[in-house]
């Protein structure tokens, strides 16, 4: 009988090659090449030919976002600035075979299968780096050993790829945070950018530039598809998965995090009951939640609910939404929250597609109008709920001011077209803007757009699919701007 061997360097050289076909082909696999490239592709890229300053550039974000398919498109755009591409490296590390190396030892084994000496120039790339124990320690040295190369690492286990580059990287790494698709991005994905066109809307008085739709009935289509398949690149593009939803984002997305990524980083000993405990919220995403209810419903202890709560927040599946008074105060005393999937196909892959006339509609909405939110950092999002007397009332979306302590805006998420109709009916919206001193709100329907005029107030009335859509485009036009 043989007895085992360890692998040998040619073996691994061997497999470099192969992850590298452009070292001799000069171009990316074409599987890559036709993907059509997110448009967060043209916010990332500077980071990479920002060569002057001596810093990794961390891609962090959920599962199945694209965080691959992003590297391969960034190296692809390299070879195209004329890169040489025998100066690109990329090295997948949750393969087996590269298990008992350190960084150098693998760039020293790129260095020999291309048969370089030096690396000034190179561009090297990581991709699931949170398979490589204290990676950023390992990083941080490559990062001072080579001040002419660049590294590039991605990974998924969020939580800790966040947790470890702030903490040990500081001022040598800067975090790239790639989020589940737009809607935006999902029109453009699907060449569907003719159902949308630039013009204006009425709001507090002003007309504001605003993309509308050419036909609502056709854009709420994909609206529809969008919340039921929409948070995942490869979803989107293939019917195939579409019609085995759950197997595919079950598997992959939430079975991979709740099951492996989750407990290896926290240490969870019951990963059914945080399986479980996900199944519960996901069923009731956008609905709010107190611990002792919470309690109760799961039966699991008010202080692992926390611990719950916070992980799979860090893990970018949910986001959890606190509540405010009727005059935007903080509550002492957090007892009720809602808490929203990061985006509402997840919801979808666990049960089954939403139809348009479902009561579990409205939820969904409101949670894909968040999960647009999701993508601007440092914005305060809370949600209103008060209760005078016998007199109770909600407002979904409040953005306060952190400075002022003031609301800035209300917005009213609906999948109704009565409020259009009966604004009057909207009483708690009315009596929050009273309250505080705004002068106008917003308010979603099925399609109707307009304004209307309601107790001194001016209401904005916009189809949840258009407020949707342009959320998702400002958010990236403020981004390209600011970095």
């Amino acid at each position: 009988m043989n007895n085992p061997r360890l692998i040998p360097t040619e073996k691994i050289i061997e497999r470099l090659r192969y992850e590298n076909p452009w070292w001799i082909t000069q171009e990316i696999p074409s599987v890559y090449k036709d993907m059509s490239r997110r448009l967060y592709f043209d916010l990332f890229y500077p980071f990479i030919t920002e060569t002057d300053i001596r810093r990794a550039v961390v891609l962090m974000g959920p599962r199945r976002v694209g965080k691959t398919v992003m590297l391969f498109h960034t190296i692809d755009e390299l070879i195209r600035d004329q890169v040489d591409p025998q100066r690109v490296f990329f090295v997948p590390i949750d393969n087996p075979i590269y298990l008992h190396l350190s960084l150098q030892d693998i760039l020293d084994l790129c260095k020999k299968a291309i048969n370089i000496n030096s690396l000034k120039g190179c561009y090297v790339f990581f991709d699931e780096i949170q398979y490589l124990k204290d990676w950023e320690r390992h990083l941080k040295v490559l990062v001072d050993s080579y001040p002419d190369t660049k590294f590039v690492v991605s990974g998924s286990a969020a939580a800790a790829l966040k947790w470890h580059s702030t903490e040990s990287g500081a001022g040598r790494f800067t975090d790239f945070m790639l989020p589940p698709l737009t809607f935006q991005e999902f029109i453009h994905l699907k060449n569907r950018n003719h159902l949308i066109k630039k013009d204006a809307i009425q709001y507090a008085n002003k007309q504001l530039p605003y993309y509308i739709p050419h036909d609502i009935t056709e854009l709420n289509k994909e609206f529809l598809q969008y919340l039921n398949f929409g948070g995942y690149p490869e979803v989107v593009l293939s019917e195939k998965i579409q019609k085995d939803m759950g197997r595919y984002v079950k598997n992959d997305i939430v079975d991979k995090v709740l099951l492996r990524d989750l407990p290896s980083l926290y240490g969870i000993k019951d990963v059914q009951e945080l399986n479980r405990f996900f199944t519960y919220i996901a069923y009731n995403t956008g609905n709010e939640f107190s611990f002792e209810t919470m309690s109760r419903e799961s039966g699991i202890q008010k202080e692992t609910l926390k611990k719950y709560l916070e992980y799979l927040e860090a893990a970018f599946l949910i986001k959890v939404l606190n509540k405010v008074t009727v005059n935007a105060k903080r509550l002492k005393r957090i007892t009720s929250f809602k808490v929203y999937l990061t985006n509402p196909s997840l919801r979808t892959a666990l049960f089954s597609p939403v139809k348009e006339i479902d009561e579990e509609m409205g939820n969904m909405v409101e949670t894909a109008i968040l999960s647009q939110w999701m993508h601007r950092e440092n914005l305060d999002l809370t949600y209103a709920r008060w209760k005078e007397g016998r007199v109770e009332g909600e407002v979904d979306l409040v953005l306060v001011d952190d400075k002022k302590f003031k609301p800035v805006w209300g917005v009213e998420i609906k999948w109704s077209n009565r409020f259009y109709e009966m604004p009057q009916d909207l009483k708690s919206l009315i009596h929050f803007c009273k309250a505080n001193a705004l002068n106008s709100a917003l308010v979603t329907t099925i399609d109707r757009l307009g304004t209307k005029e309601v107790s001194d107030l001016s209401f904005t009335f916009l189809p949840a699919s258009v407020y949707a859509y342009n959320i998702g485009e400002t958010t990236l036009r403020i981004k390209s701007t600011s970095y």
